[in-house]
């Protein structure tokens, strides 16, 4: 979501919020703004769209000071204009702010009716007119914040500046992350350490209902209640990490061909190499489970559909996933013999906590699949399972995906061996092959070029299908939701068996059907489907291995082989293929492939 960064410091600031914006583009916007403390007044510059828009009008009328905020915009109330772009400014008081203010509209109300005058349409407005109002009723800074934090309904993290306290920033967290940065003679605010890793890497992490002042020097941070409280300082060594595409055109593309190392380095957290044996950590007792429940959203819920289809065919296990935005809401039926894994690559992903702490609440175990260790997730859960992947700054996750499906293909083993379902010869086996998984993904990367000849068709269509069976089917959910992410293709994914019962009928000349289907167990039946849509007129893109290119019937307008694996690591495999697509499609369209029109990195609010 919108991206947060405060700086009271000792040089000047325009420059340096914006450099920290440029780290938090991943996250998605469309506008940004900056204010600051100008001889005891603020003033702001703001811009629709990219920050180099941004950065124009900063060039054309420089903001000269050394304390200021700024943001990244991802529009919930009101339209992507220069009027809607934060900081918001009332009187005093300018605010940024990422989440939604619920009962911004009864606020409002009371606000103009005491003649406060509104020049947005956005609810973070509505923050800055509150403090304004309760300084012109006397209260000091912090008194006036904490007022206004106390009337608020919603979820928030807000950095917030008063005119004439010019070394002075404001924030507070209820949902969305904030984290503090402590430098020399500087302090920080920011929407995480990414944002704050040029000035420092000491972050402290605000936990919910807390909130800070920070000067030049210290940090004073109050719990919901008002009471000061120590939240610890961490050293973090990815925080200051410079973020390059390297020779890539955009992150995705990196991305996607970062993933065997990736994955080679998630996988060696899981496994004993030593041993071939597993080595998944948290003490989670797997033989004593009756169930595990997994929830997540996007990406996340598909690697999660993936683990399913592994864990209960290995370990015998049963597992239910769910959309953690359905889950939270329908009051589902749980017991405390039941594990809840949260999947999040973020792990500040709104629908998720809930989710989270809806299981807990029921007595539950809970793990998080996580690439961000001290994320709220993070902190709240039992065991963290980190997926290692390092920073994803593409907002269509690709090596996060495949970290995920990792993680879970190896708990899929532990938890097998764990419950007698396979001996150990057959847990070293396993995890032989589990171990090969980075190499294939790498050769499956070497069908880059004929990918690429693929999406110079498929980049033509209106609509795809995507068929599989098995773990190829929450695969076929992912390819089409990569295409619809970042082509703006309209494209489904289907199970191959529901073929019949609907799908068919969209079946047409024009329409491209990708089919996944390696030389497994299901091979057959995904052979039949091909010839049904074949028989139709439509256009196969067919995605196997070298087996199942010689037993495939003809006719496919492409067929894409990759590398020969077990079907344990088949979805890790057969990633890359579908991702390549997606991204060479939205290449040919000449789409915005790491900021896709309306999406956002990290959903920290419903």
């Amino acid at each position: 979501m919108c991206g947060i960064i405060g700086i009271v410091g000792t040089k000047p600031v325009a420059e340096r919020l914006i450099e920290s914006l440029k780290r938090l583009e991943y996250r998605g916007y469309d506008s940004a703004g900056i204010a600051a403390q100008v001889d005891g007044k603020l003033v702001r510059r703001r811009a629709p769209g990219k920050l180099r828009e941004l950065e124009a009008v900063v060039a054309a009328d420089p903001l000269i000071a050394e304390t200021g905020i700024g943001h990244t915009r991802w529009a919930t109330h009101g339209a992507p204009t220069e009027r809607n772009a934060h900081p918001h400014i009332a009187g005093r008081v300018a605010v940024v702010h990422n989440g939604i203010i619920e009962n911004f509209a009864e606020l409002k109300a009371e606000l103009i009716a005491k003649g406060r005058v509104f020049s947005s349409d956005t609810d973070t407005e509505v923050v800055a007119h509150l403090i304004d109002e309760a300084l012109n009723d006397g209260l000091d800074p912090q008194a006036a914040f904490k007022a206004t934090l106390d009337k608020l309904r919603g979820a928030y993290a807000l950095a917030v500046l008063v005119g004439g306290e010019r070394e002075v920033i404001m924030g507070a967290r209820n949902g969305p992350p904030l984290a503090v940065g402590y430098g020399d003679g500087e302090m920080f605010i920011g929407s995480d350490g990414l944002a704050l890793g040029p000035f420092t890497n000491r972050v402290a992490y605000l936990e919910d209902g807390d909130y800070v002042i920070i000067d030049h020097n210290s940090a004073k941070i109050f719990d919901e209640a008002g009471l000061p409280a120590e939240r610890p300082i961490k050293t973090l060594a990815a925080a200051s990490a410079v973020m390059e595409k390297g020779n890539y055109r955009h992150f995705m593309e990196k991305e996607i061909h970062d993933q065997p190392e990736g994955c080679q380095r998630t996988i060696a957290a899981y496994v004993d190499t030593l041993s071939d044996r597993t080595a998944v950590p948290g003490g989670i007792d797997f033989a004593k489970l009756e169930r595990i429940q997994i929830v997540g959203c996007g990406t996340a819920y598909i690697a999660g559909l993936i683990g399913k289809y592994l864990i209960e065919q290995l370990a015998d296990l049963p597992v239910d996933v769910e959309i953690a935005s359905e889950f939270r809401y329908r009051e589902p039926a749980l017991n405390s013999a039941t594990l809840a894994i949260a999947m999040s690559q973020s792990g500040e992903t709104a629908d998720t906590l809930a989710a989270l702490r809806y299981c807990q609440a029921k007595g539950m175990r809970s793990a998080g699949v996580l690439n961000t260790v001290e994320s709220t997730i993070g902190r709240e859960v039992d065991v963290v399972w980190p997926i290692h992947c390092g920073p994803e700054i593409g907002v269509a996750s690709t090596k996060a995906f495949t970290a995920q499906v990792a993680v879970l293909t190896a708990v899929a083993v532990a938890a097998a061996h764990a419950r007698g379902k396979i001996d150990g010869d057959e847990e070293k086996r396993l995890v032989r092959v589990l171990l090969e998984a980075p190499r294939l993904m790498a050769e499956s990367i070497k069908l880059e070029e004929a990918v690429k000849a693929v999406a110079v068709e498929v980049a033509k269509a209106r609509d795809v299908l995507y068929l599989g069976r098995g773990p190829m089917y929450p695969l076929a959910l992912e390819g089409a939701l990569k295409l619809k992410e970042i082509s703006y293709i309209h494209a489904e994914g289907y199970a191959a068996g529901e073929l019949k019962h609907g799908p068919i009928a969209l079946v047409d000349e024009q329409t491209p059907i990708v089919i996944l289907a390696p030389f497994d167990s299901y091979f057959e039946k995904s052979a039949s489907n091909m010839s049904e849509v074949m028989a139709r007129g439509g256009q196969v893109v067919f995605i196997t291995d070298p087996d199942g290119e010689r037993h495939a019937p003809a006719g496919a307008r492409v067929v894409v082989t990759a590398p020969r694996c077990d079907p344990l690591i088949a979805p890790l495999v057969m990633s890359a293929p579908i991702q390549l697509l997606a991204y060479y499609v939205a290449v040919q369209k000449g789409a915005d492939v790491d900021q896709p029109r309306n999406l956002a990195k990290s959903v920290t609010v419903e």
